[in-house]
């Protein structure tokens, strides 16, 4: 078994004859989608999508790619390929945009306005935009491209194929083979079977549901079971979804008008992309059906359908404050029924059943995944990988977009198909990897960390400032103040301590003051006079005292204020 712990090392100068790859996000997760091909000089990147934060990262926003890799050759990218409208796979573009704003960015009618959608947020007016569609190639500077029609859960979904002259790399973006799709749009096997032919150096493959044996379900499931449970609610329903999950908002639209419900979208990412998705023509809101919010409280509970976002309880999301009763606008009742209409994505199981629970506990009756088939997977499982290996046939292989576990299920079911084990790479966010003569290997690795988005801050936050956060979370923060005459080596006040979020009262305290009033005093005499010094010394005093006696390990932040020649004052 090989060991993928170990340090691939810095990476060679680029060989002009190679195409170097490096994923910048999107290996060993799920999200931050991000793949840089670099030949001959020039950058071409593939995707740019955020991570949502996990549990252990509090205050966190988002967390971008990281770019620095790039930040001495921007004047080198000839443009960025957007797969499709996801967060994880676009959500990052302003923020490279940033960086350079006229970088070509293409992509399918649909992600592109949902991408413009978000560069007019950050004032990004500068940007090149260009429509490609399936079955239509393009050239960026030495890579030569060609566009196919995949299926996936949202519309307009494109795989890329790239053409060097150091060997081609079909990327699939996400996908799965859905015969029977809502816009009968199906992944165009057709096309991947003709680009094997001309012959697949390394294809990229979405590896999410490569755990998952068969195939995945067709969206066309869904429908009968939401109409059912809309049919027999008797009270509001309120559907939660991706923001950006078309198919699902427009089975929920179908479902309200048969049974004769208004339908109220809930959300500002909500409200935007739908009102895009309609405009291009990808949803079809029947006449009258939905309604404003505003408008809400103009027809009986029984004749209303919110739908809404947090279906992964995500704190600000709507879903989340009609959980916990903050939404301004929608309060739960008895006897209303909530629809969670998506999947878990790794990590956010935790804050997703803290809403199921919030929500039961008013009284709602919840229908998820769990007990209803209220949604499919939008990835291809183990059953559809294998045909697109058999159809493909390429020479390698390098599985994306998953977590290790994924990634190496992904690997496995290419090496069945006949791929050469030694063809198959498994790399991680930041390893480089060169193709050439028709073989992808590993030769080094760059930095690649996490970049964290803190309200207006972004790359400002550290893992030590989580750290510090997280203790704050779980053990609290103890501080102590004391003023000391360094001259007179004397201790003048203090020490005062004061502590938060901890359940003992600050009297507590009482007991270590003289100790830590001791050792100061000690260290004076020795003399001791760098503030810095004293401050270490009170840390170390009182944090063996509450480790040892109260069981916890708080933020200690000790203060002392230096005031020379202190005796003199007083008299």
């Amino acid at each position: 078994m090989t060991n993928y712990t170990i340090d691939p090392g810095d990476p060679p100068k680029a060989d002009p004859e190679a195409m170097r790859i490096v994923a910048l996000g999107g290996l060993g997760e799920v999200g931050r989608n991000m793949t840089v091909f670099e030949y001959r000089g020039k950058l071409l990147i593939v995707d740019c999508g955020v991570l949502f934060p996990e549990e252990e990262q509090p205050g966190i926003d988002l967390i971008l790619p990281d770019f620095s890799y790039l930040d001495d050759r921007m004047d080198d990218i000839v443009g960025l390929v957007l797969t499709h409208g996801h967060e994880d796979h676009i959500g990052a573009v302003p923020y490279l945009l940033k960086r350079r704003e006229d970088i070509p960015v293409l992509g399918s009618s649909l992600t592109l306005a949902l991408v413009e959608a978000k560069l007019k947020e950050h004032r990004l007016r500068k940007t090149v935009t260009r429509v490609v569609r399936e079955n239509e190639a393009d050239q960026l500077g030495p890579f030569d491209l060609e566009f196919v029609a995949v299926n996936h859960s949202i519309p307009d979904a494109l795989a890329v194929f790239i053409r060097t002259g150091a060997g081609t790399v079909l990327h699939t973006g996400d996908f799965k083979m859905d015969q029977l799709p809502l816009d009968r749009r199906i992944t165009d096997l057709r096309a991947f079977a003709r680009l094997g032919e001309e012959g697949v150096d390394l294809f990229l493959t979405d590896s999410t549901n490569a755990e998952v044996p068969g195939f995945t379900a067709p969206e066309k499931e869904i429908g009968p079971v939401l109409d059912s449970v809309i049919a027999t609610a008797t009270n509001r329903v309120i559907v939660a979804s991706f923001a950006s999950h078309v198919h699902r908002v427009q089975q929920v639209l179908e479902a309200a008008q048969a049974h004769g419900r208004k339908v109220v979208l809930v959300g500002r990412s909500m409200v935007r992309n739908m009102k895009i998705a309609q405009d291009l023509g990808f949803l079809h809101a029947p006449r009258g059906v939905i309604i404003d919010l505003k408008d809400l409280d103009k027809y009986p509970d029984d004749q209303i359908v919110l739908m809404c976002t947090g279906s992964q309880g995500e704190p600000m999301a709507a879903l989340s404050r009609m959980a916990n009763g903050s939404h301004p606008k929608v309060e739960v009742s008895a006897d209303d029924t909530i629809i969670l209409a998506s999947s878990l994505i790794p990590g956010n199981e935790t804050s997703v059943y803290r809403v199921i629970n919030g929500l039961m506990k008013l009284g709602a009756r919840v229908v998820h995944k769990g007990n209803a088939k209220v949604h499919v997977s939008g990835h291809a499982s183990a059953g559809e990988l294998l045909y697109c290996y058999n159809i493909v046939k390429p020479k390698g292989v390098m599985p994306v977009h998953g977590e290790w576990r994924h990634m190496l299920a992904n690997g496995k079911l290419a090496a069945q198909t006949g791929v050469p084990e030694e063809n198959i790479v498994i790399a991680d966010d930041g390893w480089v990897v060169d193709l050439k003569d028709g073989r992808a290997r590993v030769v080094g690795a760059v930095d690649c960390e996490y970049v964290f988005v803190d309200g207006s801050s972004v790359g400002e936050i550290t893992e030590a400032d989580l750290k510090d956060r997280r203790i704050l979370a779980g053990e609290g923060f103890v501080s102590i103040f004391m003023t000391v005459d360094t001259q007179a080596q004397k201790v003048i006040t203090g020490p005062v301590i004061n502590s938060r979020g901890m359940a003992e009262d600050d009297d507590v305290f009482d007991h270590i003051k003289p100790k830590i009033a001791d050792a100061v005093a000690e260290a004076l005499a020795d003399g001791v006079k760098d503030q810095h010094k004293l401050q270490q010394i009170i840390r170390r005093t009182i944090g063996r005292w509450i480790s040892s006696r109260l069981r916890r390990r708080p933020m200690i932040v000790p203060m002392v204020v230096v005031v020379p020649g202190a005796d003199a004052a007083v008299q």
